[in-house]
């Protein structure tokens, strides 16, 4: 049994047939699926929906691209939803410096309030980091406490030092469709070097569809390729790689 770790299934693409992308989800053995909210409206949403199905977990969050845009009593409506049971970890939030949709010193601003959130209602915090690994590294040894940090670096795709000085932080590792890509030998090598006691796998679906589903609308049923691809590479069988990342995924976010 796989857990996804992180997936979008308030998108639109999944308004036409989410009844059907679950049953998929369940028939590949895949037992538990977060959905993360982005926005105030998302995290709504991603709530709705854990409440609806029982193999759905809630993550709550402004994602960097979209701090510039908020209104007034979203962070605090962001709060009052940490609290519900359904909702199991803060985020997505990090920074972005790829698409610059907003000033980084507010993603910044933003990022720090979303870990001292994950850390008042002692939950985990995910991490969106794109074109920002260093600044990412500041941020979070400046709100580490003793050191140790819970959360986790969300779709990784950066180098060894970024995973290795995230590790000593506390963090978890998770990775996407993106490790399949038959150009990211780089980062099939960083893979390697995670524990086995700190990988997770996601979808972030409906985006990055893993190899051989390129192209394609990605959804939680496609997590076993990610894996599969991941277990090769640390010398795993399928089976015993998505007991381990499941049990990390039970213990992180406490399913």
């Amino acid at each position: 049994m796989l857990i996804d770790t992180h997936a979008h299934l308030d998108e639109q693409s999944f308004h036409v047939d989410l009844e059907e992308v679950l049953q998929r989800a369940e028939e590949h053995q895949i037992e538990q699926i977060l959905t993360i909210g982005i926005t105030r409206d998302t995290s709504e949403a991603a709530v709705e929906l854990a409440r609806k199905y029982p193999q759905i977990h809630a993550v709550v969050g402004i994602q960097p691209n979209y701090v510039a845009e908020m209104k007034p009593g979203d962070y605090e409506r962001i709060v009052e939803l940490a609290d519900e049971d359904c909702v199991v970890a803060i985020g997505e939030t990090g920074l972005d410096r790829y698409w610059d949709h907003a000033p980084i010193e507010l993603q910044r601003e933003s990022f720090v309030r979303h870990i001292e959130l994950s850390q008042k209602v002692k939950k985990p915090f995910i991490v969106h980091c794109r074109d920002a690994e260093e600044d990412v590294v500041t941020v979070l040894r400046e709100c580490a406490n003793d050191g140790k940090l819970n959360g986790v670096m969300h779709s990784f795709c950066g180098n060894a030092e970024t995973a290795n000085a995230c590790l000593e932080m506390g963090m978890h590792i998770s990775f996407a469709g993106m490790v399949t890509f038959k150009k990211n030998e780089e980062l099939r090598e960083v893979s390697k070097i995670i524990p086995l006691d700190r990988i997770l796998v996601e979808t972030d679906s409906p985006y990055l569809s893993p190899v051989p589903l390129r192209g394609k609308r990605n959804e939680p049923a496609n997590v076993v390729h990610t894996a599969r691809c991941l277990a090769d590479l640390h010398e795993r069988t399928l089976e015993e790689f998505a007991s381990t990342t499941s049990n990390n995924a039970r213990q992180l976010f406490g399913l």
